[in-house]
């Protein structure tokens, strides 16, 4: 097997048209395609990040609120590669969404710092 890297990550939203204003008007993803799907009353959104992934923003109706404090198993956060972590955390903050202070990884000696979603996914922005 050959992994090149991460295609996509899926994300299941409680308020479709919240999150895809969150996605595509504040983290300004482009969007691909949008399609509603009636069998499953269902939205699908792919929105494109600059290195080609995308994330796929769905809408279930009576999906499950994620737990997440304490932190629950599985996948913990989602991290976005920023260029300047200080303009990105004022922007952000710009947009009256909460960032954490940023914090500097011990490891990699690289600067990260945490925000959330409309539905409290924690995503990150790590300085390259």
């Amino acid at each position: 097997m050959d992994l090149l890297g991460i295609h996509h990550a899926a994300i299941i939203c409680s308020n479709y048209e919240k999150s895809k204003h969150f996605y595509n008007e504040i983290l300004k993803l482009p969007i691909i395609h949008e399609q509603y799907r009636a069998e499953r009353d269902s939205y699908k959104l792919d929105l494109a990040l600059p290195d080609g992934s995308q994330i796929e923003l769905f809408s279930f109706p009576g999906a499950p609120p994620r737990p997440s404090y304490p932190e629950a198993q599985g996948l913990r956060h989602l991290a976005f590669k920023v260029a300047d972590i200080a303009k990105s955390k004022h922007y952000l903050e710009q947009q009256g969404i909460s960032v954490e202070e940023i914090r500097v990884d011990e490891i990699t000696g690289k600067q990260f710092t945490f925000f959330a979603d409309p539905d409290d996914l924690p995503l990150e922005l790590y300085q390259l």
